[in-house]
């Protein structure tokens, strides 16, 4: 019994330290709930399998839960499948029509008289209602009890700040990690609180920038030009990374050949898809040639080592799921569309970030868990430290390399 023991801690032991990266999305940050329902059901052991957890934006928010509760990393990802099955947009940002007519006319007053009259409003919204979601559903004590007992290796939480304009991973970790300086990127370690999550989900415009010591920080994808570096300095070995974006579906429209010019809304479904997506891809590819250098000549790798990766990505677009559930939100914020430019099928895009209704994030819930599930021998192999396949799955979810 004793030898059998042995031999299962050698096992572990030789394990790759796995790492968990969460994406921004916004209302589309339900599809990563749906894979981790999927993967505690794959991985039923109590314990999380992730000893490096990295959260920017929306991600940022399931990555403060799961490290808050590493202990118990089943219960975690039930508690997040129950907020996110069940949300509302009022839960998030305020869109009751009083506020909404305040806040409008706030603007047009602003834009009329130059600022004389009233300074421009900070933000387009008011994420008050999710400071107080969030202040309910996150420990942060928790988090430092996860990596004070060896529950959890790190959590980083990313950000950009509006000074420097550098992205910064707040981290907190054991004493053996130290900070890190790479051009336009940083990782400072922090305490980390709900003011650091709430900055990593500012999304500029929409949400108000939030103070943090001497400097403004916003969303963290909005500098982020290589999202898995603050997961690899943080020790990870092995990444699974959660993107939120159908691989081929990148364009402004649904249609093929639009016939109108884009509309301001559907310009800015754009540009949040371009902040929230484009950047992982771009790093995937730079690792694996770092991969490949690595492999052919390890004697002049200058330090650097094989990162594995593992990317599921929605086999369904989730514009058009949005497209299916636009008359679930509040009137008000259908109102905001339709003034924009995005209330039709072709703005849809827009609406898949801002869609905070139970409708729309179960069905992503499901989406999520369906290709986790196809994905489930690559997973299984990715947590227990074996061979990833060189395949994609049926459903073109998951990449390795």
């Amino acid at each position: 019994m004793t030898e059998s023991m042995t031999q299962t801690q050698r096992r572990l032991d030789r394990r790759p330290c796995l790492g968990l990266v969460l994406t921004g999305g916004g209302a589309r940050s339900a599809y990563q709930v749906g894979v981790l329902r999927a993967l505690a059901e794959i991985f039923p052991r109590g314990r999380s399998p992730f000893q490096v957890i990295v959260g920017t934006s929306a991600g940022a928010v399931a990555a403060s839960v799961l490290a808050s509760e590493a202990a118990h990393w089943r219960r975690a990802v039930v508690g997040l499948e129950q907020v996110w099955a069940n949300f509302h947009a009022e839960q998030v940002f305020r869109v009751d029509p009083a506020y909404m007519c305040r806040s409008g006319l706030h603007w047009i007053l602003s834009l009329i008289s130059g600022g004389f009259l009233l300074s421009p409003p900070k933000s387009m919204l008011n994420n008050s209602p999710l400071r107080e979601l969030l202040s309910k559903h996150v420990d942060w004590r928790g988090v430092r009890t996860s990596i004070a007992r060896g529950h959890l290796r790190a959590l980083a939480l990313c950000a950009t700040s509006y000074i420097t304009g550098q992205s910064v991973a707040f981290y907190d970790a054991g004493e053996h990690v130290r900070d890190w300086a790479r051009f336009q990127r940083v990782g400072r370690r922090a305490t980390l609180t709900l003011d650091h999550l709430m900055a990593s989900v500012a999304i500029p415009l929409l949400f108000p920038p939030m103070r943090l010591g001497e400097e403004h920080f916003g969303d963290g994808a909005m500098r982020q030009t290589n999202p898995l570096s603050p997961a690899i300095h943080l020790g990870a070995d092995r990444l699974l990374v959660i993107g939120v974006r159908a691989r081929r579906q990148a364009g402004v429209a649904v249609a093929q050949v639009p016939i109108d010019p884009p509309s301001p809304g559907q310009i800015f479904g754009y540009m949040l898809d371009t902040l929230f997506t484009d950047t992982i891809y771009g790093d995937l590819e730079q690792l694996e040639r770092i991969n490949e250098l690595v492999k052919a000549s390890p004697e002049h790798a200058h330090g650097a080592r094989i990162v594995e990766t593992l990317m599921l990505a929605p086999s369904v677009d989730p514009r058009e799921s949005a497209a299916r559930h636009v008359d679930a939100m509040p009137r008000s914020q259908r109102a905001l569309l339709r003034v924009i430019g995005a209330r039709d099928v072709e703005g849809s895009q827009l609406a898949s970030y801002l869609m905070f209704e139970g409708e729309y994030t179960r069905e992503l819930i499901e989406l999520g868990y369906k290709d986790a599930m196809e994905a489930r021998t690559a997973l299984l192999a990715f947590i227990e430290g074996e061979t990833l396949p060189k395949v994609m799955t049926s459903a073109g979810v998951a990449q390795a390399t």
